[in-house]
């Protein structure tokens, strides 16, 4: 590999485990609720929790962080994370397990926020569309095996064993970023009020708004992804983790795909992103009926899903150029709200009486409101741009 590819390799990293501890307690939310006594809605607001951290915590600890390195700051993000999840797996009941999520969530946003511009900063012109891809791909492989190998450990053994496996993916990850991250001088201050002023353009808030549709709509249907796949395709506990593996892959190669359209058009990958997720959700209950169709269905949802990440966050530090750091960690925390408010509405779907089949529908119109946002934008951005 080139020279920065070993710094975006450790990026990729503590991706990795992020995106292990991030998604993983989904496949196991029915355990998790059993486990500390709550209802499955109720074990649902453990992911609406680490999403409104990471939404409060990704700006604020992101300009904390500005008075050190971004390799050491990216190193104690780490060190939250391990501390995390640890407590995660000591958790004595809900509300503790509550508390140590949102510890957890401190260092989420920050992390994606500055990796994403280191990423940017070591890849060479041309490259850096694949290079913020590259550092989102440990995202997506760990869907492919972190994610499927914590809900087999929470499956089998104990959920808590599945926190505390993922607490030592944050010990790996911060050798490996100590060990591959090139020296890095400490950044000047920055100027708050012009950096307040660049994330405050409108074309950033609707860029920001855009990412929390696009989550929102993910998370209404991946937060009960397993009562979903039970109640419409019959499919066993036991064999949720392959499907979750089979959606890894999709993010995967949806990821894949979006770095080489980014470098291209950050809009074109988006627009196809939104199409795909518009159709797959429309029709999801509807060919969800056993393993087979439920494979299909889960794969195309994972791979238009995961192709809005790289475009989002490089558009957005593109649109807020005078504020990069910010603006990515900021577009983190919008990711996740979206995420929270995602939760949120899949269990109020439940609530009221619904139904699980109803949950993919209702996050299709998320999906179809992210689309008409984005061509408004760029419509605004293009009369701005003639002005």
């Amino acid at each position: 590999m080139q020279a920065y590819q070993w710094g975006v390799f450790a990026l990729a990293l503590g991706a990795f485990g992020i995106g292990t501890t991030e998604f993983f307690p989904m496949g196991l939310l029915p355990t998790i609720a059993e486990g500390v006594d709550v209802s499955i809605p109720t074990a649902g607001l453990l992911i609406s929790a680490y999403a409104v951290g990471v939404m409060f915590g990704a700006p604020l600890v992101t300009l904390y962080m500005t008075r050190f390195s971004h390799k050491a700051s990216l190193i104690a993000l780490m060190a939250v994370f391990f501390v995390g999840n640890l407590l995660s797996a000591v958790s004595v009941d809900y509300t503790t397990l509550l508390i140590s999520r949102v510890v957890t969530s401190m260092s989420h946003g920050a992390f994606f926020g500055i990796g994403a511009l280191v990423a940017m900063k070591l890849a060479p012109v041309g490259k850096q569309g694949s290079a913020v891809a590259s550092m989102f791909l440990g995202l997506t492989i760990a869907n492919i095996i972190g994610v499927p190998i914590a809900t087999w450990l929470g499956q089998s053994i104990h959920w808590r064993i599945a926190f505390a496996a993922t607490s030592a993916l944050g010990l790996v990850a911060m050798i490996g970023l100590l060990r591959t991250l090139p020296h890095m001088e400490k950044p000047n201050r920055p100027n708050v009020k012009q950096e307040l002023q660049a994330i405050m353009q409108p074309a950033a808030l609707r860029t920001f708004f855009t990412t929390i549709l696009c989550a929102g709509s993910m998370f209404t249907l991946y937060t009960y992804v397993t009562p979903i796949l039970q109640t419409l395709a019959k499919i066993p506990e036991a064999n949720i983790a392959y499907l979750l593996m089979i959606a890894g892959i999709g993010f995967t190669i949806g990821n894949f795909v979006s770095g080489k359209l980014a470098d291209r058009s950050p809009d074109l990958s988006l627009t196809v992103s939104l199409i795909g997720q518009v159709i797959i959700l429309l029709s999801f209950s509807f060919i969800t009926v056993n393993m087979i169709t439920a494979i299909v269905a889960v794969f195309i949802w994972g791979v238009v899903n995961f192709m809005i990440g790289p475009p989002l966050q490089m558009k957005v530090m593109t649109i807020a150029d005078k504020a990069p750091g910010l603006a990515s960690s900021i577009n983190i925390g919008a990711f996740n709200l979206g995420n929270a408010l995602g939760a949120a509405l899949g269990g109020a779907v439940i609530t009221i009486g619904l139904g699980y089949a109803w949950i993919p529908a209702t996050a299709a119109v998320l999906s179809l409101s992210a689309l008409v946002l984005l061509g408004i934008n760029r419509k605004l951005v293009a009369r701005q741009a003639q002005l």
